[in-house]
């Protein structure tokens, strides 16, 4: 029953493979973890066995992400933003303009960013085996440890290919010989060894923490509870921080859920999608909010004269049109010598305000900014809400020349060419939390 592999153009003119099974009236979108390869995993019998279980309700649609598998191969160093991109590509190819989306393992945290940025295209998010964050912390003490690590790093360096994953990924079948053959095959034919390790170090540097409580749609978490891959209280903490989110904890071993109950993980989407159709329209998304204004704007004014300055700031406006359209964002206003902006991701809104910067400035005006990832509220051709006023605050404390981010937005840019100075902790006006800050370095 294996389908056909068509591509979708993404971001960057990055072709994403991708697969669509069945017909039937509601969609469900598979979001990949790790290491994923669409036409080897066919070669399973339970990954068929589970298929054909989910075709009862479903009209399936998978996809390799970028970097992996038959997905372009030089694209593996890629941004969150461009990963929720190629999301909505292979929803577009697909004509699907609503769907439940199940993102597993580190698919899980694209899943969840997208169904936070993109509710009116989510009409449920299953997370699989996923979490927040990886890395073990002080304040995360349970993340994978260094030892783990290292144990990882040595893996992919000098035993990729081997199948001995296996004995992570699917402990009830690594006893099995040829089992472990495939399972080398499969990872040989997902991504390299140094593609592999490249994706590990990007992977422990996510943290879509902050973004948790902004998930507003009908979710369900699923974890098998002897899972050594993933362990399972990074489920139980999803649980936690995602807004009546349902866990349901499954007696089982292995991190791939074709495997491991595969019955009972059909049945859970098929109880929880039944009643999970999400709200059509939205009034609260996960945006990147961008302020800039002008530097000593009156004193410029009145140092040019009116003339001159009525220029610069039609200077101003073209250059912020055409720089918020290249990253494609929204300008939601003009302030008279700045702007407000929202963006899908963090990496292009950070990128939309230090080439605006750098445009202004050849134009002989300086500017500061201000970015911040987290909800807004959506009010026709306006937006509201606690994001808005952060991004507002973190704006004021900036120097000329200077973007400031908050963390949320340094913690969102994995993978982007961006690199950030740490500018201590500040109480913004009118929050009582104190925010860690950053400045964008160029």
């Amino acid at each position: 029953m294996q389908p056909d592999t068509h591509y979708a153009l993404s971001t960057g003119d990055v072709h994403i493979a991708y697969q669509v099974l069945g017909d039937q009236p509601r969609d469900l979108v598979l979001v990949p973890g790790w290491i994923f390869n669409l036409e080897i995993v066919w070669e399973q019998p339970a990954f068929e066995s589970f298929m054909k279980r989910l075709l009862r309700n479903f009209r399936v649609i998978m996809f390799d992400k970028r970097g992996t598998g038959l997905s372009d191969r030089d694209a593996v160093n890629s941004t969150l933003d461009e990963r929720m991109d190629d999301v909505r590509a292979v929803m577009d190819a697909a004509s699907s303009s609503k769907a439940a989306v199940m993102g597993w393992s580190e698919g899980a945290n694209i899943a969840g960013l997208f169904a936070a940025t993109y509710p009116e295209r989510v009409e449920g998010l299953i997370l699989y085996a996923g979490g927040a964050r990886y890395k073990q912390t002080p304040d995360y003490p349970i993340g994978m440890s260094q030892d783990y690590l290292d144990w990882a790093r040595d893996y992919m360096l000098n035993h990729w290919g081997e199948g001995m994953g296996a004995y992570l990924i699917a402990p009830s079948r690594a006893q099995d010989d040829s089992f472990r053959r495939w399972f080398g095959r499969f990872e040989r034919l997902s991504v390299s060894p140094g593609h592999a390790q490249a994706m590990l170090e990007r992977n422990l540097d996510i943290d879509t923490t902050a973004m948790l409580e902004t998930i507003r749609v009908p979710t369900l978490i699923l974890h098998n509870v002897r899972d050594v891959f993933v362990p399972v209280e990074f489920s139980r903490y999803l649980a936690d921080h995602v807004p009546d989110a349902k866990l349901v904890e499954m007696d089982g071993d292995d991190h791939l859920f074709w495997f491991s109950n595969p019955d009972a993980v059909v049945s859970e989407l098929e109880d929880f999608l039944v009643g999970a159709r999400a709200e059509t329209t939205p009034d609260r998304v996960l945006s990147t909010v961008v302020f800039t204004d002008l530097v000593e704007s009156t004193q410029q004014a009145a140092r040019v004269g009116d003339g001159r300055w009525r220029e610069l700031l039609d200077t101003h406006d073209r250059l912020a049109r055409e720089n918020v359209a290249h990253f494609q964002g929204r300008i939601v206003k003009m302030t008279g010598d700045g702007l407000l902006a929202t963006f899908d991701g963090p990496a292009r809104g950070v990128s939309c305000a230090v080439r605006l910067q750098k445009a202004l400035r050849r134009a002989g005006l300086e500017s500061r900014a201000g970015v911040h990832t987290g909800e807004i509220e959506v009010r026709e051709d306006d937006i509201g809400g606690i994001g808005v006023h952060i991004a507002a605050r973190v704006m004021s404390l900036a120097g000329p020349g200077e973007v400031l981010a908050s963390r949320t937005v340094k913690d969102l840019s994995v993978g982007a060419e961006i690199s950030f100075t740490d500018r201590g902790v500040h109480t913004l006006q009118g929050l009582e939390e104190p925010w860690r800050l950053f400045a964008v370095t160029v």
